[in-house]
């Protein structure tokens, strides 16, 4: 997995350059090359307040993503030290998530001071919902104090004050997926609504009997079950791309699924039950070779990785605002102009109407068309103080130190006697989902609870993928900029003391 490059100036905190870097950890790293080694960047990911140690993770040229590198501690003449030991005995010290101290981080997140069973919590299930910073909680009450009106056609300052915070959300949602308009945005309850959406405005009136969809084998219920039910009513068939036993997509396979009747494929960007990222620029790139459409599920992708749907071509993008920091039920589907002129309307109502006679409607073009009845105006202005707080810190940035934490806790897991990983592809982010031998999910779930640790344990709406690996089910901790290796060590010490039960 490619880790971003620092995205802030080396020589304005005293640090040495990035030359001067690469050739430091050249020396600890031997193995990488001697001098003269080509290195990437020396990627900052963390920033001690002593002025003698720096903290680097170095990548060679034509670094290979299943290699792994711990970033190091370099204090001036003493031994180097790994980013954190075993089971709770870390060092003290700042952690930095771009130019901001992540105890500083952790700090705008209320509930991360709650206890759970008098111990501290400790959030690791992201996957299925991350937690709020104040800056979105407080946005939300100052709408409802201050702005809270019906938006749109208003003829008061309060219409014109929601209608101004509304519209400006949609504007930062494009912006931050790279989307050419804020009109190829349209709101939706969040990734479920908005696939169900496509499915039946866009491209259930395209199907015919023997018509065909792929999915891939990673999917999320979501992606799956509005398929089956218009694949049902239009007698289309569903096709279903394999995956290799690490997770990954086979795209060979994926590509030789294609024929004269494909309609249209649907993927998901980041898969919520492995954490596998698949090679999305790939699959819209031979579904359009094939003159075909393709929607990517982008629920478990936007709050990890950067995404930029125009440079990656994608027809139809979907994702949810609680998965990003955000309220529950708001979310975005972005679609292309054409795609999105060319669908059907979703839902009858006010909104969305141009002119109604008793004889006949016209509907506003997108993405009011798609928008029937009041929406939820307050948790899309939240949506938009969360994608503000999300760029504030830099996506990069949260992409570089969250890929450190998942290889930490890779390999701390990998070290608890009869645990399995589920999900090993390479190309991964944020889940570190597990079996552990003679341990039922249900136990392991409530043991990790009562030491405050909060996972997920079932099959997480992904059924298929895990009888792919002869499993019902995992346990799954799932990752965020706000967690730290320390709760890391804690999940490892918790589930050894589960094995010595």
């Amino acid at each position: 997995m490619n880790t971003p490059s620092s995205q802030f100036n080396l020589a304005e905190w005293g640090l040495p350059s990035e030359t001067e870097i690469a050739s430091l950890a050249a020396s600890y790293f031997p193995e990488l090359g001697g001098p003269g080694t080509a290195f990437q960047d020396a990627h900052i990911l963390d920033i001690p307040f002593q002025a003698n140690q720096t903290e680097v993770f170095c990548r060679p040229a034509g670094f290979d993503s299943s290699q792994t590198f711990s970033p190091r501690v370099f204090p001036a003449n003493s031994p180097q030290q790994p980013l954190v030991s075993a089971y709770g005995s870390s060092p003290s010290r700042a952690y930095m998530v771009g130019h901001r101290a992540l105890d500083s981080i952790r700090s705008d997140f209320p509930i991360l001071s709650e206890k759970v069973n008098n111990k501290n919590l400790v959030w690791l299930d992201n996957a299925a919902t991350t937690q709020r910073p104040r800056q979105v909680i407080e946005r939300i009450r100052y709408y409802y104090e201050h702005e809270n009106s019906n938006v749109h056609r208003g003829a008061h300052e309060l219409a014109e004050r929601s209608t101004n915070a509304y519209e400006e959300a949609r504007a930062k949602t494009a912006q931050f997926i790279g989307a050419p308009s804020a009109d190829n945005i349209v709101y939706v309850r969040g990734t479920t609504e908005g696939i169900n959406l496509v499915a039946y405005a866009y491209v259930k009136p395209l199907l015919k009997p023997g018509d065909e969809i792929i999915l891939t084998m990673l999917e999320h219920h979501a992606n799956i079950v509005p398929w089956q039910l218009i694949a049902e009513e239009t007698g289309a068939v569903l096709r279903v791309a394999p995956i290799d036993q690490t997770g990954r997509i086979i795209l060979s396979e994926y590509e030789k699924l294609f024929s004269r009747r494909t309609r249209f494929v649907a993927a998901a960007h980041v898969s919520n039950a492995l954490g596998t990222v698949a090679p999305v620029a790939e699959l819209v790139q031979i579904a359009h070779a094939q003159g075909v459409r393709i929607l990517i599920d982008g629920a478990q992708s936007v709050s990890h990785i950067p995404v930029n749907v125009s440079a990656l071509s994608a027809d139809f993008f979907v994702f949810s605002g609680h998965k990003i920091f955000g309220p529950t039920g708001i979310g975005a589907l972005y679609g292309k102009s054409d795609a999105l002129e060319a669908a059907r309307p979703w839902q009858g109502g006010g909104n969305m109407i141009a002119d109604v006679t008793f004889e006949r409607t016209r509907y506003q073009k997108p993405p009011e068309k798609f928008e029937a009845g009041t929406g939820n105006i307050a948790d899309a202005v939240g949506l938009g103080a969360a994608l503000d707080y999300v760029s504030e810190i830099g996506i990069a940035n949260i992409a570089a130190w969250e890929h450190e934490l998942l290889q930490y806790g890779m390999r701390e897991l990998e070290k608890i006697p009869g645990l399995r990983l589920v999900g090993t592809a390479p190309e991964k982010t944020s889940v570190l989902s597990f079996v552990l031998e003679g341990c039922s999910l249900e136990e392991a779930g409530k043991h990790l609870s009562r030491q405050g640790i909060a996972v997920r344990a079932g099959h997480h709406c992904a059924q298929p993928v895990h009888r792919f690996f002869g499993l019902e089910g995992t346990i799954r901790p799932s990752l965020a900029f706000y967690n730290t290796p320390e709760e890391i060590d804690k999940l490892a010490a918790a589930l050894l003391e589960l094995t010595r039960k």
